[in-house]
């Protein structure tokens, strides 16, 4: 009897399709969220690889632009007041408001300082919230995808004892089909979630940088404006 259990398990097909087939719709559904999960999950965490790197190349080149020692009017002019790149954005909030708080006799607007620095502000929290866009949903599915997963794991070993019920036999034929569509659901679960922890921790930490990299230069641009007004 007990050789004859372990042919038969031993002819199963134990692939990933195969238990895929054989689960329940609920289990079949859980594991198609977590699938489709995933595939997002990687898609934002390629694409915000690619944006993060554009953007500290961007930032690098109008870094050496900007300390050049070529005039700030002429790099504004060559940029315009919308320009692509990040940190060049927040250079021409800084310049646009700089120059909007001259009058017409070249005197300047009181409280322009603050303007400038205010105007700054919002330009950087524009560009931060453009780089974080999307990372909620990797910690979403770091968080939730092992508990998913779990569901349909419970969800399978319950569908595997009541087989065990109807069929009255224990073996492992009818034990370890079931059973592993239940783990899957949990297999699943994790190889989703562990990538979009990993790289939520990453992202999170290269976007407070860019950020913080925006932040400086704002403070040494503000300096440099505020000597030319005490001036």
């Amino acid at each position: 009897m007990e050789t004859e259990t372990l042919t038969l398990a031993s002819e199963m097909d134990f692939s990933i399709l195969s238990l895929f087939a054989r689960a329940t719709l609920t289990v079949k559904l859980v594991m198609l969220i977590l699938v489709l999960a995933s595939f997002w999950a990687w898609a934002i965490i390629i694409q915000k690889l690619i944006a993060f790197r554009r953007a500290r190349s961007e930032a690098a080149a109008f870094d050496a632009a900007f300390w050049s020692g070529d005039p700030l009017d002429d790099l504004y002019r060559k940029l315009g007041p919308e320009p692509d790149g990040r940190a060049e954005s927040v250079f021409a909030a800084g310049m646009t408001e700089w120059q909007r708080s001259h009058r017409s006799d070249g005197a300047l607007i009181p409280g322009a300082q603050s303007r400038i620095d205010r105007s700054m502000d919002v330009a950087i929290a524009k560009e931060a919230e453009d780089l974080e866009r999307g990372l909620p949903w990797l910690a979403t599915v770091g968080s939730t995808a092992p508990f998913i997963g779990l569901f349909g794991t419970v969800w399978g070993i319950m569908n595997a004892f009541i087989a065990i019920a109807q069929e009255q036999n224990t073996n492992l034929a009818v034990v370890a089909p079931g059973i592993a569509e239940a783990l899957l659901a949990t297999g699943l679960g994790l190889l989703a979630a562990i990538p979009a922890v990993i790289f939520y921790n990453k992202l999170t930490a290269d976007a407070g940088r860019i950020v913080g990299g925006y932040e400086s230069f704002a403070d040494e641009f503000s300096t440099i404006l505020s000597r030319q007004l005490d001036a």
